[in-house]
């Protein structure tokens, strides 16, 4: 079996055409072969990769990486010192729980000035890390952290290999500060309602660990406006520019909700309000640059980008730098949500993202449990429904497995991926609802 073509080029018809002269001059399989693809690593951000910038822009860059460098420093000998004070040659294992387990963000508002409310503040405070954000998969409904206690839990994947895109250069300091899997942005939401329920007291406690939380925030933002999906860097996809699971577009929320200063954040101080309507504005800058075009025209956001070249660049093994419906539905909400007074490059931000989910848009099928696992079946009635990731340029279904190689054929991938990712999804239809909205609204973006 020869071998498969790699994904050389991000430029839509470019990349499509690359892939098709290949197929022609080295594989012997049929046309109908499922394989398309194999993904290829994200690049870390490194002061080398930083030296191929033009002169004007290094210096800022340069900057970025020496405070991420210092404060992951720092983070690890304020630990290593804990440990010793503590007596213990081992750290203590945290509890471990699916995504923000344990923090609630939709209770009344009364009952964020509980005792049950409290504790949880209480907890979120003490597993704040030095930098000020928090870790991934941390169930905060069990105990205040011990010294000694690690940041967050183990979080390596069981299906590592050799090359594994996923393989940490530090497996005992892994996403000790992310914004992943809801992480820090669920915490900074939960203390501003403790903190702003009536009838509660808030504790300094509180506000101090909110105000660092934000100062990580800022602190972790890149020069050109997008965030890394860990911070301080760890090297790997996680230094990539992430709307994965929607981290930065929660971020971006969380900033818009602060310059804002109402409801649950008007006690935020007024001289931290321009910094996060600052910090807002440069993430939108990076939003419309990161938007995707084919032959010119716009169509929708990838799961993650380069921090320097902002080309959309892989994830984990089976995620491969495509065209992401989800992560763009919650672009294009926040886009239509927080935007009162929209300017003429939201409008056609907009207008293409939404053009693009309509013309991709799957019906009559529906994706489910079926005798064998997972699968697309028929269903004369079903859908609008879209997969995960469209190949860039030909915008057809593509899916990603553990050994790397990217299919058009959800069914010819390992069964443990078919079953275990979410291939499909049903989000979009929210953004299109939300759009016939926000044409009435907005008329002139007729």
């Amino acid at each position: 079996m020869p071998a498969n073509p790699q994904l050389l080029t991000r430029s839509g018809g470019i990349r499509v055409l690359l892939l098709l002269l290949l197929f022609l001059l080295i594989d012997e399989r049929p046309a109908s072969a499922s394989v398309v693809g194999t993904n290829l690593p994200a690049q870390s951000l490194t002061a080398e990769r930083v030296a191929q910038l033009p002169a004007s822009q290094r210096a800022a860059w340069l900057a970025y990486l020496r405070r991420s460098q210092t404060q992951r420093q720092a983070d690890k000998a304020a630990f290593q010192a804990e440990l010793k004070n503590a007596g213990l040659a081992t750290p203590i294992e945290p509890p471990h729980g699916n995504s923000t387990r344990g923090i609630p963000l939709n209770r009344d508002a009364g009952w964020y000035a509980s005792a049950e409310a409290r504790n949880i503040a209480d907890i979120i405070v003490s597993f704040q890390t030095p930098a000020g954000g928090w870790g991934k998969n941390l169930d905060m409904s069990k105990h205040s952290r011990q010294p000694g206690e690690r940041y967050g839990p183990d979080n390596l994947s069981h299906y590592l290999a050799g090359g594994d895109f996923d393989a940490p250069a530090e497996p005992d300091w892994n996403y000790i500060g992310t914004i992943d899997n809801d992480a820090t942005t669920t915490q900074l939401n939960f203390l501003a309602r403790v903190i702003t329920a009536e009838g509660t007291t808030p504790t300094a406690a509180w506000r101090a660990s909110f105000l660092r939380g934000i100062d990580y925030l800022l602190a972790a933002q890149y020069p050109n406006g997008g965030w890394p999906q860990v911070w301080p860097l760890e090297g790997g996809y996680h230094d990539a520019i992430t709307y994965n699971d929607d981290a930065m577009t929660q971020v971006m929320e969380l900033m818009h909700n602060i310059f804002q200063g109402q409801g649950n954040f008007a006690f935020v101080p007024a001289d931290l309000r321009p910094r996060a309507a600052q910090s807002f504005a440069r993430g939108l800058g990076c939003v419309f640059k990161t938007q995707l075009s084919n032959n010119g025209k716009r169509t929708i956001w990838a799961q993650q980008y380069d921090p320097l070249t902002l080309e959309p660049t892989s994830a984990r093994n089976y995620e491969p730098p495509d065209p992401c419906p989800a992560e763009s539905t919650a672009i294009l909400l926040l886009l239509m949500n927080d935007l009162p007074k929209p300017s003429a490059d939201v409008r056609q931000a907009i207008k293409s993202g939404i053009g693009w989910l309509r013309k991709t848009a799957i019906y009559g099928q529906s994706w489910g449990p079926a005798a064998n696992g997972r699968n697309l079946t028929a269903h004369a009635d079903a859908g609008p429904l879209w997969a995960r990731y469209y190949l860039a340029g030909a915008d057809t279904p593509i899916f990603g497995d553990r050994d790397k190689s990217i299919h058009d054929d959800v069914n010819e991938i390992s069964a443990e991926r078919r079953n275990g990712y979410g291939w499909y999804t049903t989000d979009p239809k929210e953004a299109l609802d939300r759009f016939d909205a926000w044409q009435k609204e907005h008329p002139e973006a007729k």
